[in-house]
């Protein structure tokens, strides 16, 4: 086992433990006040019973986002780091860092889907640990697939990015392959991270991330129907969210650089 995925599990084991409510408040607040936490959308920090209940918090009230299937929203609050258009099978970790399509991945997805995503669009969400951890569909569609690959867990932040070479291929993620109700081809890949002790996919229990295992596990669907705004899980502490579209499918904003939330417009489609 790698360090980062010992760390983190030692870290999970905390952020999981329910302290007295006198000290769990002090852990809570502390945090809130560390990162500077918008709580306005939240409970209160003293209703939550564990830093990883906080981590993962839900909303109060609904988003109101657009519903349409005129575009793609964003899937949760983040920093957009990189988007823009696949260079055959080359798209960015941030620039200047090119990483393999096909890498990313794994060759559990099929040659015909890797030949649609070639020369497709992508975008990179990072949430820092004072965001909204929670992950929803982007877009009306079916979940045909999804693929957990066990793996290292380095940090996802800009200092990683740059230096760390590969550095979602060699982190643990889980890839969902979806079908837009026009059979158009998008993934989105859920990249763990240094303390993300767990992702967690509401609609598959057999998910668990940051274990001893390495072996690769694929569940594929045959009736898994999402709608867009739906949530689909959280992470456990801040991380990435990488998608990628067929080609000629969508037209991307340009978002690089710029502060995104959980029902932002982020690609029109095609």
């Amino acid at each position: 086992m790698h360090i980062t995925n010992t760390i983190s599990q030692q870290f999970g084991k905390f952020a999981q433990k329910e302290f007295p409510s006198f000290f769990q408040n002090i852990i809570n607040k502390t945090y809130v006040n560390l990162l500077g936490l918008d709580m306005s959308e939240f409970e209160d920090p003293t209703q939550y019973k564990s830093l990883n209940a906080l981590f993962t918090r839900a909303l109060k009230q609904p988003r109101n986002i657009d519903t349409s299937t005129d575009n793609f929203i964003s899937c949760s609050d983040s920093f957009v780091t990189a988007c823009g258009e696949l260079d055959n099978e080359q798209l960015l970790q941030i620039k200047g860092m090119r990483y393999n399509i096909k890498e990313l991945l794994t060759p559990y997805v099929a040659k015909e889907a890797l030949e649609k995503v070639k020369n497709g669009s992508y975008m990179n969400f990072y949430l820092s640990p004072k965001d909204y951890h929670r992950y929803h569909a982007s877009f009306d569609c079916k979940i045909t697939k999804l693929i957990h690959v066990p793996g290292k867990l380095y940090p996802v932040n800009f200092k990683y990015l740059n230096k760390q070479l590969n550095l979602f291929i060699e982190n643990e993620r889980v890839i969902l392959e979806c079908l837009t109700p026009e059979n158009k081809l998008f993934y989105m890949i859920f990249v763990g991270a240094l303390n993300v002790g767990q992702m967690v996919f509401s609609f598959e229990p057999q998910v668990e991330t940051n274990t001893d295992t390495r072996k690769i596990n694929v569940i594929e669907y045959d009736d898994l129907e999402v709608k867009k705004g739906d949530c689909l899980g959280y992470f456990k502490m801040g991380s990435t969210v990488v998608m990628v579209w067929e080609k000629k499918s969508v037209s991307l904003k340009d978002l690089t650089n710029q502060k995104v939330s959980f029902g932002t417009i982020v690609a029109n489609k095609l």
